[in-house]
């Protein structure tokens, strides 16, 4: 038989009568080696061809599939994660590494053809590599790409494996190129980490495509949208501003949302030239082009113009909920059909019968349900429900205010904010949210001084060294290496002086100051333990109080001189006495016990 004929004859019969009938052509047919692959060929074609379980109402074809792997996230970004906190679903309410694959391999039979591994974060998933490599064995059943969208925190060690296990796409988030800033969106550390993974991302051969991801809030990282424009000059990277899109708990306002209009605006003031690029068929993103610039530019515009009329988007839960669109609450259960025994058949029947329920288009920015959808993080995740919530009793020492939406980084994954104070505002951020110092031109020099105090909890044998009391070993090696640095307390109440003169070089926000004195003492003390001791048997009983009363005239208070004084007294001893107790030692209880001066008048702690 021709190749020719055997190719049409292949492809006719997988048409006519599906694929039972082609497998029995292929294996009663004698055909040549050329023939026998084009069989394969339309094999494959008929297999690629999309179930009407995958067709909605709409006549939109599904045939992108994103699959979230955990709840978890290693950050804790304002816009996904609610300021109550999210409460996360047991371990066994999530699914298997097994069902996944069954999952994704039912959907490529159905017509899928991408598939995007999301979370949470998906590289806290244990064995995030044997899943990548599993879905890559579903090439042969139409699977053209493995995608992954991720922080990059914990990226770029891994990155090689997971390229070379099957992923084929790279999107990356990252909402500013502030360190700073960083911190105050994401309530971590982690920007270099982040930095780090793009650039071994844009140098892995295997990757087909790298984006970044950028979120835009209005006050926030608005002002940095030409910064990442610049990022495409000479980057083969396509940088995607995302509006900002209201989830539960996000506590989204449409003055805060930036349309995509207006930053394409901003863009074209810069850069005349810019012009419209092709889209890929069903991008989520309007793509555009800076003439002579190796990266590219999108705009992702749920919100204020969205593209309903082309998706193709499923999304599979990390706790197994088939969702039909980002913006719907109602959910259908893979999870609990598989482990009721239900087969392959019946789980497509649940899944188009979702299919079917999808809208034409979701509701509005300002009628979306965020009261029973999910928070972004858990989309991926549980319904929200009420965690256990620890209350701050103060604001920590880096926070940010946006409105009426406190942002506080180095959080815990449960945490909440008072709304008691909405007028507070922190004088070192300025009105484009970058650090600033405090203008004090205004202000007149008056009289002010400071007292701080703190305390370092040393072992019994550290405390006669550094008091010359007791019986310390005369011999032992570590007594006297400890010795050769000199008389603890002189050498503490030196660096104390040296250190309070030079904190405005330590601490990068404060003003110089003349200062008129600084007084530091270094009090050994005795049976005196720890707060969080004191009911501890085994707690230190010995200790060294640093006092340091710092004056001065001047336009702004001296506090974070008397602070920055006994902090490095403290630390001096530490370091005097590491040689023979570097492991049991202590520093805390660092506090301001005294003010005079300044507007906010005299202040002295109480006991």
């Amino acid at each position: 038989m021709s190749y020719q004929r055997s190719s049409w004859l292949c492809s006719a019969i997988s048409r006519k009568y599906g694929l039972t009938c082609l497998r029995y052509f292929s294996q009663n047919t004698r055909t040549t080696p050329r023939a026998k692959a084009q069989s394969k060929i339309a094999h494959i074609d008929a297999q690629k061809q999309s179930s009407p379980a995958l067709v909605d109402s709409f006549h939109r074809r599904h045939d992108y599939l994103r699959i979230s792997l955990t709840e978890r996230c290693n950050l804790r970004c304002f816009y996904c994660m609610p300021s109550e906190g999210v409460e996360l679903s047991p371990a066994d309410h999530i699914l298997t590494d097994d069902e996944v694959i069954r999952l994704a391999n039912l959907f490529v039979r159905s017509g899928v053809t991408k598939i995007r591994l999301t979370g949470g974060e998906p590289t806290v998933r244990k064995g995030l590599d044997g899943i990548i490599r599993r879905l890559s064995e579903l090439r042969p059943l139409g699977l053209e790409s493995i995608g992954m969208t991720t922080n990059g925190i914990a990226l770029h060690r891994r990155l090689p494996l997971y390229i070379e296990n099957g992923l084929t796409h790279l999107n990356l988030s990252l909402d500013t190129l502030d360190p700073f800033k960083f911190e105050i969106m994401t309530r971590r550390a982690g920007h270099d980490a982040v930095l780090h993974s793009l650039r071994v991302a844009l140098h892995s051969p295997g990757l087909r495509s790298v984006k970044l991801n950028v979120v835009v809030v209005k006050g926030l990282n608005d002002s940095e949208v030409l910064d990442f424009v610049k990022l495409t000059a000479d980057k083969n990277i396509s940088v995607r501003f995302i509006e900002f899109m209201p989830f539960t708990g996000n506590k989204w306002d449409k003055a805060k949302m930036v349309p995509s209009s207006q930053l394409l605006d901003i863009i074209s003031r810069e850069h005349p030239s810019i012009t419209r690029a092709p889209d890929e068929l069903n991008d989520t993103a309007r793509s555009w082009k800076i003439p002579g610039y190796t990266g590219s530019l999108g705009f992702i515009s749920s919100m204020s113009d969205h593209f309903c009329s082309s998706c193709n988007r499923l999304r599979l839960t990390a706790d197994g909920q088939i969702k039909v669109c980002l913006f719907d609450a109602k959910e259908v259960s893979l999870r609990d059909e598989m482990r009721r025994g239900a087969s392959d058949r019946e789980l497509l029947d649940v899944i188009g019968r979702a299919v079917q329920g999808k809208q034409e288009k979701h509701a509005g920015m300002e009628d979306i349900d965020v009261i029973t959808n999910r928070p972004m993080i858990l989309i991926g995740g549980i319904q929200p429900r009420k965690s256990r919530v620890r209350s701050l009793s103060r604001l920590p020492a880096r926070s940010y205010l946006l409105g009426d939406m406190l942002l506080l980084p180095h959080i815990h994954r449960r945490w909440s904010t008072s709304s008691s104070q909405p007028s507070l505002r922190l004088t070192h951020i300025g009105s484009d949210g970058r650090p600033c110092m405090v203008n004090v031109g205004s202000k007149d020099a008056t009289k002010r001084s400071a007292t701080a105090s703190g305390r370092i909890y040393i072992p019994r044998s550290a405390y006669n060294l550094a008091t010359g009391s007791g019986d310390a070993d005369s011999t032992d090696k570590t007594i006297q290496k400890a010795r050769s640095k000199g008389d603890v307390m002189t050498v503490a109440q030196l660096a104390a002086i040296m250190g309070c003169k030079r904190t405005s070089e330590l601490i990068p926000l404060c003003h110089p100051l003349q200062i008129s004195n600084v007084s530091v003492t270094l009090t050994p003390e005795r049976g005196v333990c720890p707060v969080s001791q004191h009911d501890d048997e085994g707690a230190l009983e010995y200790s060294i109080k640093c006092t340091a009363t710092v004056t001065c005239e001047g336009k702004t208070g001296v506090e974070m001189e008397a602070l920055t004084a006994v902090s490095v007294g403290l630390l001096t001893v530490w370091d005097m006495l590491k040689a023979v107790a570097g492991k049991e030692m202590k520093i805390g209880e660092i506090i301001v016990a005294h003010k005079t001066g300044g507007k906010s008048g005299d202040f002295t702690r109480g006991p």
